[in-house]
Order: structure tokens, then C-alpha cells, then sequence
């Protein structure tokens, strides 16, 4: 919300502008994920996310405090840069954390229960940050993001860890400390463990597919929302708050009743919810701007968005080796960000030439067509 908001004041309502400062919080995948894969399998879980989130803490206080008057964009686009490359670390580590922490057969309420805390964090935080954000500005809104890192610090120092994982993890690194292999054949075994299991390979496609839809309608959403209702971040926050409460009424709901189908059955039917709404949001929203029916909206797309990556999360967790998470969960961060950047610009040069309504529409269908075809496809093995 304050980078949103520091772009508006720089650049206006430009999608263009946005996505080029967006594009900062997404190189560092590229450059760095699958490197930072092979470095997690190899240290402590724990202590990398703590470390990284104090390194976040101090590079996000640099901006309000060093770099806001700036003339240049520049120096806020290395912050930026330097923040997410050190999330490249923090996000391995934080989903190959889970199977240490609770037994295989809690795995999938684990995730549902971390996807509920992530989304309750979005309805504080983005949904209270876009009206906070506008009433005081940017500036406090990076105050108060490098708080939140502090304090996500601080309570990372109460997770225990299984001490059977433990034992696990030394052993892991005394073989590692004796085996002279390369960061460059850990990134390549990942890679190939990648392509040859179907179970990944299905989930990083569908993943894939929705980061793309995430990353067009992260700035063309965001443009058709501030010209139906006529703000620069207060509605965008309301209805974010709204599509968390979804994604938290999906976690519940795929935690409750998600072992009783298949995981595979539960990604296709979640992504005929979502593109469904998403259509209808972009078709009702264009000649019914009413905040309320919005709402309703957003609930029921992130009702869809949930147990796609709940789901996803679970199935690699069952199906990958323990030494292998860090580069997996790597290696599916650099596919997420490579679907969000790339159509993160296609669509914003798309709504130059076509009214963001159909370009909302378009991705619903894609998500309609892609679930409906899986669910054919596989009736007979779901």
C-alpha cells in the first residue's frame, strides 16, 4: 500500500509506472532463488528467517527515512530490490520449516492454518493500511512495515522445532560440510527432481497459471479499481480485505474437508470458482460500481484462490525429500514470479489498447477453461 501510494504521488494513476516498480519486488527470483534454494537445504530454517527479517527491517526504514525526497526513483528501486532478494531466503525457508514443526498426517491443516494467518495478516494489513496510508501517507506506512518485520523476528524466536528433525538437519550438514558437491549441481538435481515428478510438475503449472492472473490483474485490478470508485488506496484496501476474508473462509474450509477429495480434484474445482467470479467482477463492477457487491466479489475469489495453494503446498510437502524443499520451494518461487512479471506488463500494455474490463474477463475464462478441461481429463483418477 505505500509503495502504491508513492508511485500515485510520483506518477499518477499509471499502470505502467506501477508495474515498473513491481517489477523490482520480482527480479530477485530470478537472480537469486535458485541459489538460495541450495543455501537453505544446507542451514538452519529458523535462523535464516530471523536473520532475514531483520535485514528487511532495516533496508525498508532506509526509504522513508534516507530516500522519500529523492528526486530519482533509483534509490528506492535498489531498497526494493535488496528487500525481495532477501525474501528469496525467508520464503524457502518459512515453507520448508512446516514438516519439522507438525507430524506428515497434520501437513495439510498446517497448511491450511498458515494460509489463514497469512490471510488474516492481509486483512490488517493491506485492508487497514490502504484507508491508514491514505490519512497519513506513505511515509509511516514504511515505518510501520519495518515494525512488522521486528516483530515477526521476535516471535520467530518461539517456534520449537522437532527433535527428531533436528538430529535430522545435523546430519544434514556434516554430510555436506564432507561432500564437496557444488551450489551448481544442488540447483541442477533440483531442477531435474522438478521435471521428473508429475506431482510437482502439476502443481507448478497450476501455480504458474495463477501467478499470471495475479500479476495481470495486480496492476490492471488495480487501475479498473481506483477509476470505478474514484480512490487512490482506501476501496483497493477495503476490497483486499474482503478477497482475505475469502482466502481465509477457503482455508477453513479446505482444512476441514480437504482430506475427504483429492487434492488434484480441489485445484481444478477452485480454479472454475475463481475464474467465474473474477468474470463476473469485471462484467457487473463496469456497470454496477457498488462497493457492496464488490465485496460479495472479492469473498467468493479468494474462496477460490485458498485451496489452490493449500492444496499445491500440501502435495509437494507429501512428495518431495526432506534435503530437497529449500531448492523446490525455490525453484517454485522463481515460476510464480516469472507468471506474475511477465503478465504484469503484458497486461498493462494490454489496457492501452483494450478496456481493462475485457482483459479481467479474458483471465476469468482462462481459469474456467483450465478447470473445466482437468476435471475431464482426469474424472476417472480424481
Amino acid at each position: 500500500m505505500a509503495l502504491i501510494a508513492l508511485v500515485y504521488q510520483r506518477m499518477g494513476g499509471s499502470a505502467y509506472g506501477l508495474a515498473k516498480v513491481m517489477s523490482f519486488t520480482i527480479i530477485p527470483s530470478f537472480v537469486l532463488s535458485p541459489f538460495a534454494g541450495a543455501y537453505v537445504d544446507r542451514w538452519n530454517h529458523k535462523r535464516t528467517m530471523i536473520i532475514t527479517d531483520l535485514i528487511r527491517a532495516f533496508l525498508v526504514i532506509l526509504i522513508p527515512l534516507c530516500f522519500f525526497k529523492a528526486q530519482s526513483f533509483i534509490p528506492i528501486y535498489i531498497t526494493v530490490f535488496l528487500v525481495f532478494s532477501t525474501s528469496c531466503f525467508f520464503l524457502p525457508s518459512k515453507f520448508s520449516i512446516i514438516p519439522e514443526i507438525v507430524e506428515k498426517d497434520q501437513l495439510l491443516i498446517a497448511n491450511s492454518l498458515i494460509n489463514t494467518t497469512m490471510m488474516l495478516a492481509v486483512v490488517f494489513g493491506i485492508g487497514l493500511g490502504g484507508p491508514l496510508i491514505e490519512k497519513v501517507g506513505a511515509k509511516s506506512g514504511f515505518y510501520i512495515d519495518a515494525i512488522t518485520y521486528l516483530l515477526s523476528a521476535i516471535f520467530l524466536f518461539f517456534v520449537k522445532i522437532k527433535y527428531s528433525a533436528l538430529k535430522t538437519e545435523t546430519a544434514q550438514n556434516q554430510n555436506a560440510d564432507k561432500v564437496s558437491q557444488s551450489i551448481i549441481l544442488d540447483i541442477k538435481e533440483g531442477i531435474q527432481y522438478v521435471i521428473s515428478n508429475p506431482y510437482v510438475r502439476f502443481v507448478f503449472f497450476t501455480i504458474f497459471l495463477l501467478m499470471c492472473a495475479a500479476g495481470a490483474l495486480y496492476v490492471v485490478g488495480i487501475v479498473f479499481i481506483q477509476h470505478a470508485f474514484g480512490s487512490i488506496t482506501r476501496d483497493l484496501g477495503v476490497l483486499s480485505v474482503f478477497l482475505g476474508i475469502g482466502f481465509f473462509l477457503g482455508a477453513l474450509l479446505c482444512g476441514r474437508f480437504g482430506n475427504k477429495l483429492s487434492k488434484v480434484k480441489i485445484i481444478f474445482l477452485s480454479a472454475i470458482n475463481c475464474g467465474f467470479f473474477i468474470s463476473c467482477f469485471a462484467l457487473l463492477l463496469k456497470q454496477y460500481p457498488y462497493m457492496p457487491l464488490a465485496m460479495v466479489l472479492s469473498i467468493f475469489i479468494g474462496i477460490g484462490i485458498g485451496p489452490i495453494f493449500i492444496s499445491g503446498n500440501t502435495l509437494i510437502h507429501e512428495v518431495i525429500k526432506a534435503q530437497m524443499r529449500g531448492r523446490i520451494f525455490s525453484s517454485l518461487g522463481i515460476v510464480m514470479n516469472l507468471g506474475f512479471i511477465i503478465f504484469m506488463f503484458v497486461a498493462s500494455k494490454l489496457s492501452e489498447f483494450f478496456n481493462p474490463t475485457w482483459v479481467i474477463l479474458g483471465i476469468g475464462c482462462c481459469f474456467i477453461v483450465y478447470g473445466t478441461l482437468g476435471i475431464l481429463r482426469f474424472k476417472g483418477r480424481l
